[in-house]
């Protein structure tokens, strides 16, 4: 009796052992994916703490961090594909039609969603390559205005009345950014054909001195102003162009804070600021000779020897 138990213990033990050493060997494999991956992240944010740790400027070290992030998230998908495929073929499940198939079904959903992949290519190389950071004033996919989120999706930006755009990544072609480094406060100012261009230009200088002198401007206006001259003739005024260079996002409130002054420096030096004229021209006969204008005024009657 005892000794009919014993081979029956033998025997499942024989038959358990292929299925032991199996699951033994899996078990292994998902710890060293677990040891993998922990190892990937850790090294992946200790290169970001590095890289972050030179950088003076927050918005630089935000961009590190996502990129730590889109990275970290990488390392899991390969290491954890990587462990699916060893964890299949050692339960005896062949990995080449399952590859086969996800081969054709990447492929499918590839052309279904080539949109969706182009956004998350378009905003890695976004962020790899700085062209925008949060608080920028850009222009990006046919819209503009502030930064207020950058993910691998899309770019939200608020304009100045307040509306909220969503740009999807892959649309973005061309990126103007407005307040990388520096700005320059362009102002086109036009005055009457009959001032003095000379006398308009010196009071621009005059002005824009006084501007940067000012304490509430001084460490806004990083150089004087450059008094670029006559730009145009326009067709009632010439127009005169200087410029600022300001802090990156100031030029909208040196330009505004400029003209408000300039205006006030015009009127006290009598230079008139033009504004738009209407030449009524009645026409001329043959003779060179030009037909009197009748006027008539509310109220009044007209006779043929003049008005009463």
């Amino acid at each position: 009796m005892d000794k009919a138990i014993l081979d029956q213990i033998l025997s499942l033990g024989y038959q358990l052992s292929p299925a032991m050493a199996s699951a033994l060997r899996i078990g292994v494999i998902l710890v060293l994916a677990w040891l993998a991956m922990a190892f990937s992240h850790k090294l992946i944010r200790t290169f970001r703490i590095y890289i972050s740790s030179s950088m003076h400027d927050g918005e630089e070290v935000q961009r590190a961090a996502t990129l730590g992030r889109v990275f970290r998230y990488a390392a899991s998908v390969i290491i954890s594909l990587v462990a699916g495929i060893l964890v299949l073929a050692e339960l005896g499940i062949s990995v080449a039609p399952i590859l086969g198939a996800a081969g054709v079904v990447g492929l499918a959903v590839g052309f279904g969603a080539q949109s969706l992949v182009k956004d998350y290519f378009s905003g890695f190389f976004l962020l790899l390559e700085n062209q925008i950071r949060l608080g920028d004033v850009v222009e990006a996919g046919g819209k503009s205005g502030m930064v207020e989120e950058i993910t691998l999706r899309y770019v939200r930006m608020r304009n100045y009345d307040g509306h909220v755009h969503y740009v999807p990544n892959g649309s973005i072609t061309a990126v103007t950014n407005m307040t990388r480094g520096f700005a320059q406060a362009v102002v086109d100012v036009g005055v009457a054909y009959r001032e003095s261009v000379d006398q308009a230009l010196e009071v621009m200088r005059t002005v824009g001195a006084e501007l940067r002198a000012d304490a509430a401007f001084a460490a806004r206006i990083l150089d004087d102003v450059e008094i670029v001259g006559v730009d145009s003739w326009g067709d009632s005024a010439v127009i005169l162009r200087c410029r600022f260079k300001v802090v990156a996002i100031e030029q909208w409130t040196v330009r505004r804070e400029f003209l408000r002054r300039l205006k006030y420096a015009f009127d006290a030096a009598g230079i008139e600021i033009p504004f738009p004229h209407l030449t009524v021209y009645p026409g001329q006969a043959k003779d060179g000779s030009s037909p009197a204008l009748r006027l008539s005024m509310e109220g009044a009657t007209q006779h043929p020897g003049g008005t009463q």
